[in-house]
């Protein structure tokens, strides 16, 4: 056993040079990984997202001279010495430059042939020293694996949340597809490699043959970000698989250079169209900005403008402007896909339920069946530094069998197990004095549901769910009430069947029937020194239906979302925001005392027809179960839910016999008669002194 102990002139703790082989335990070598991206950080002037770089290149030249058994990974006490003391020593530099130059060199496909080591002589001397002793790829799989998952993600808080997805998410989606072990499986946005990672794990437990070639010949990963890229490689290296193939390259380019990217790593020369068994991804959304090349969208028929009318939906001979990422990642994972293979893919609710995009519905149905669609929580992936709401979409490509479900499944995750907050702090399951729960083994429950929408997922493909299912929030529908205008778990919800049924032998007319919309922009808002009054949302009471308030305002100080002059009569309900569909959507009708007020566009202003329906019995309906329910299943939107013209003049209305429109409607009018009497004698009230 050999020691040398050297105090570090720039206030470096004390080290212990030992001659071993054995790795350190998960929460040392975590540790140590952290220790080598700070001490960089800290001493060579880097951001935190290049330190994590220079950290990622130094374990790639450790991971290259064990496999190689090159033994060139180290530094002597006496080198160490020398450097510390501001000489260097050119015997480690020159040997360490000739091993990084032999690693990149062999994971070309993620590094480029200029990069290097950008560190100070003694920050690298501290890096090797930290990790020399260590045997990384003889270590336990789970330890490496679960100390540089961590690293990463403490890492990455800083500034590249943007390459995960959660581990809940990613372990409900490989659950679900299930690959096999002679399966052929794609990642083409692969990240980090979490999903290829996870459907490893999933191959190997439920496939004892399976080695570690599996995942050689099988796991395949396309990348576009350089550093992403790496990061998977090195996750899929440490968690045991050997070298998969993680290749650096845009997915959406065309085919010639995807498959020589490819080709050039697997040594075939199979096209890599119509391959692939099993896809699990998480694509960059819409908000990473449109993708404008005009040769590029050629190469897609979703990057070209489509025509539809009536539910029919076909592709025309122009490309659009632009078309947003996941969109055309859509198109080509089903490219990748072989005749039968399946896909699990994250996407933001607008691809479920936009009008815009039923297209994109009509393109999915014409390649795909639908098998599952799992919504997801607002909050799932703020941890990962965005509030997009967004739902799991499951399809399975066609081939002509009919091995497809009669039924599918639509799942909603309400419990994550994790907070929605920028540290994703776990979350766990508490009996009713507070006490958290445990399992049989003495470990924390936490409190999730994924697992229930699998084990209803599992239930369902072997004997369908029963009313007794093991989630509450999952259900099926039958295949041939798939409406291509929606694929979203809230559209298809069982609750509306019973609306369906209550209103079955009634009386119905559509909205759009009994009013008309007053569209047209007030002509005032050409006065720009005109003084008006303006009536917001928040200006309606919920509970009332009644406007309460309005502000005045020059025109040319109105927001720019001022729209319609109101006319005493007509009706007011709200058309946008988180609350149209719920117990605060508001409505109201419009009194004389707010005649000639302007309002806001996220009303609309219906005229009603009064030989046909009370205005006041409408007003009432829209306070109804029977109207807010139609609304919430109706309203679309990401960011801010709003409802369509056509869906809200396509809502049903039950219209009872004009006598009983008249009773209920002399209630609500008698209300706003009493309440204006209580107004008007408050402002009257005197104190007798």
């Amino acid at each position: 056993m050999k020691k040398y102990i050297e105090s570090d002139p720039h206030n470096l703790p004390l080290f212990t040079f030992e001659d071993k082989t054995s790795l350190e335990k998960s929460g040392s070598l975590l540790r140590i990984f952290e220790d080598i991206h700070n001490h960089i950080y800290a001493n060579d002037g880097l951001s935190p997202e290049q330190a994590l770089e220079e950290t990622l290149k130094i374990l790639f030249i450790k991971i290259f001279d064990e496999k190689n058994k090159k033994l060139g990974f180290n530094i002597s006490s006496n080198e160490y010495s020398n450097l510390l003391n501001g000489n260097n020593d050119l015997d480690f530099l020159n040997r360490f430059k000739d091993l990084q130059e032999n690693t990149f060199c062999y994971f070309s496909t993620i590094f480029d042939s200029t990069e290097k080591i950008k560190l100070k002589p003694t920050t690298l001397a501290f890096v090797v020293n930290k990790l020399q002793f260590i045997d990384l790829l003889k270590s336990s799989n789970d330890i490496k694996g679960l100390a540089f998952q961590k690293f990463i993600h403490s890492s990455q808080r800083i500034g590249r949340g943007q390459f995960f997805t959660p581990e809940p998410v990613i372990k409900l989606c490989v659950d679900i597809i299930q690959p096999k072990a002679n399966e052929k499986i794609l990642d083409p946005a692969c990240g980090s490699g979490g999903f290829l990672i996870s459907a490893l794990k999933y191959v190997v437990l439920n496939t004892p043959s399976a080695t570690d070639y599996f995942a050689k010949d099988n796991i395949f990963g396309l990348e576009i970000n350089r550093s992403a890229a790496k990061m998977a490689t090195m996750r899929m290296i440490l968690e045991g698989d050997g070298f998969s193939k993680i290749i650096l390259s845009d997915s959406l380019t065309d085919w010639s250079t995807l498959n020589f990217d490819i080709n050039k790593v697997c040594g075939t020369n199979n096209p890599y169209q119509n391959y692939f068994d099993v896809i699990l991804t998480n694509p960059p959304f819409g908000t990473q900005g449109k993708i404008s090349n005009k040769a590029q969208l050629r190469n897609f028929a979703l990057g070209h403008k489509w025509n539809c009318a009536n539910n029919q939906c076909s592709k025309t001979d122009s490309l659009v402007n632009g078309q947003v990422p996941e969109i055309l990642f859509i198109e080509r994972c089903l490219e990748f896909l072989k005749p039968g293979g399946r896909m699990a893919i994250v996407l933001p609710n607008g691809d479920f339920e936009n009008s815009t995009l039923t297209y994109l519905r009509t393109y999915i149905l014409e390649l795909a069946d639908l098998i599952a669609v799992v919504k997801l929580p607002q909050e799932t992936f703020i941890p990962s530094g965005t509030g997009v709401k967004t739902s799991l979409l499951f399809l399975r490509k066609k081939n002509g069998d009919n091995k497809v479900p009669k039924k599918i499944l639509f799942g909603n995750v309400t419990k994550l197990g994790y907070l929605g907050n920028k540290n994703g702090s776990l979350v766990y399951r508490k009996d009713e004095k507070g006490n958290i729960n445990k399992d049989i083994e003495g470990n924390l429950l936490i409190d999730e549901d994924f697992s229930d929408v699998v084990n209803s997922y599992l239930s369902f493909c072997s004997e369908g769910i029963s009313k007794k299912s093991p989630s509450e929030n999952c259900f099926t529908i039958n295949r041939d009430e798939l409406n291509i205008s929606r694929f979203d778990y809230e559209f298809y919800k069982p609750n509306y069947r019973q609306l369906a049924q209550d209103f079955k032998d009634r009386k119905l007319y559509k909205l759009g029937d009994l009013v008309k919309l007053s569209k047209s922009k007030s002509e005032k808002l050409k006065q720009k020194d005109l003084i008006i009054n303006y009536v917001e949302l928040s200006d309606i009471s919920a509970y009332y239906s009644e406007i309460i308030n309005s502000t005045e305002y020059r025109v040319h100080d109105l927001p720019s979302r001022a729209s319609f002059e109101l006319k005493t009569g007509e009706l007011l309900t709200a058309v946008a925001g988180n609350s149209i569909g719920t117990s605060k959507h508001v409505s109201a009708i419009v009194t004389e005392e707010y005649a000639g007020s302007i309002c806001t566009n996220g009303f609309r202003v219906l005229i009603p027809n009064k030989q046909i329906v009370n205005p006041f019995y409408l007003l009432y309906y829209f306070r109804s179960k029977y109207f807010l329910e139609q609304i919430f299943r109706f309203r679309t939107g990401a960011a801010i839910p709003a409802i369509s013209d056509a869906d809200l003049l396509n809502i049903q209305v039950f219209l009872p016999e004009k006598e009983e429109q008249n009773r209920i409607g002399k209630i609500l009018l008698d209300g706003f008669q009493q309440r204006k009497l209580f107004r008007e004698k408050i402002e009257t009230l005197e104190i007798n002194l």
